[in-house]
């Protein structure tokens, strides 16, 4: 190849120089990873989430190392949007990549507010719908598993802000494909998928859950093989694009996701197993596209066959 691949992509209007972004909740604000990442050269930052006032999160012990993976119940612990915004902001402004807020709520007017917070702001470059959240007007059913409710909460936010909307959704569902065109049909610009598996893990000796929330979030390698079934089925059901999330380690990781569909990856637990993996994996995508002579990535998106 005379010269090397080109690895842009776009993301609901977004353009990206490359389709490797972090995963919200496992990269911080950005700046704990400076020393060690590069990080101008990620395609995006995506933060961690975000609701109207701070959290302190759940109680200790909340990760735990599991078969391939990890379990955590964090409980969503963040500084809170105005925190963010004149704290945490205050760095990331100086980046040359687009950074992604990600934001969540327990009723849809948390949503709405943190959107209508957030519009304004040049230094946000788009909004993560995290609807994995209890609606507590639902009795505590996610905002995530019921068609009516993603649709209702991505409707509400689509309403107040013209800043790229990417929906998080959960796998904990019956069918993905369902929930995926509610929130495209609701005016969501891409979709990302999937956040954690509900699981626990439990201490034989103590005979208790090894958290102290009882249960948790599996990510990790463990839970790819789903996420990647979900991406496939998501990108055959809605016209915007997919983010594919869960368990990308590697650069082949990341491919498989790509050829089921996806637009881009995140990078999540991997963050914590290797700091430097996003970076890894970006070298990787580049490498494996320059040995198979493909000019670029958009080329090897969603060209599974079957």
């Amino acid at each position: 190849m005379s010269k090397k691949p080109d690895l842009q992509t776009t993301i609901g209007g977004l353009a990206l120089q490359n389709p490797v972004m972090t995963a919200s909740g496992t990269f911080g604000y950005g700046k704990e990873f400076e020393s060690l990442v590069d990080l101008n050269r990620l395609g995006a930052v995506i933060v961690k989430g975000l609701s109207l006032e701070p959290a302190r999160g759940n109680p200790p012990p909340r990760i735990v190392e599991t078969a391939c993976g990890m379990i955590n119940a964090i409980g969503l612990e963040n500084v809170g949007i105005e925190a963010f915004i004149a704290q945490k902001l205050v760095f990331l402004q100086k980046l040359n990549i687009p950074v992604i807020a990600n934001i969540y709520g327990r009723l849809e007017e948390e949503y709405v507010q943190l959107a209508r917070r957030l519009d304004p702001l040049e230094a946000v470059a788009g909004i993560e719908l995290n609807i994995s959240c209890p609606n507590v007007k639902a009795g505590g059913m996610a905002f995530g598993v019921d068609p009516a409710a993603a649709f209702n909460v991505t409707q509400a936010v689509r309403e107040q802000t013209s800043k790229p909307l990417i929906v998080k959704l959960s796998p904990n569902v019956t069918d993905i494909s369902e929930i995926a065109v509610a929130v495209a049909e609701a005016g969501a610009d891409c979709i990302s998928l999937i956040n954690t598996i509900s699981a626990m893990v439990i201490d034989i000796e103590t005979r208790r859950p090894r958290l102290a929330n009882i249960t948790g979030g599996l990510s990790g390698p463990a839970i790819k093989p789903i996420a990647l079934r979900m991406v496939w089925q998501a990108a055959q059901a809605v016209q915007i694009p997919v983010i594919g999330i869960g368990g990308i380690l590697t650069a082949e990781d990341a491919l498989e996701f790509l050829i089921a569909g996806a637009t881009a990856v995140q990078v999540g637990t991997a963050n914590f197993i290797h700091p430097r993996s996003t970076i890894d994996i970006i070298d990787g995508l580049e490498a494996f596209l320059e040995a198979h002579n493909i000019a670029t990535v958009s080329d090897i998106i969603g060209t599974l066959e079957i």
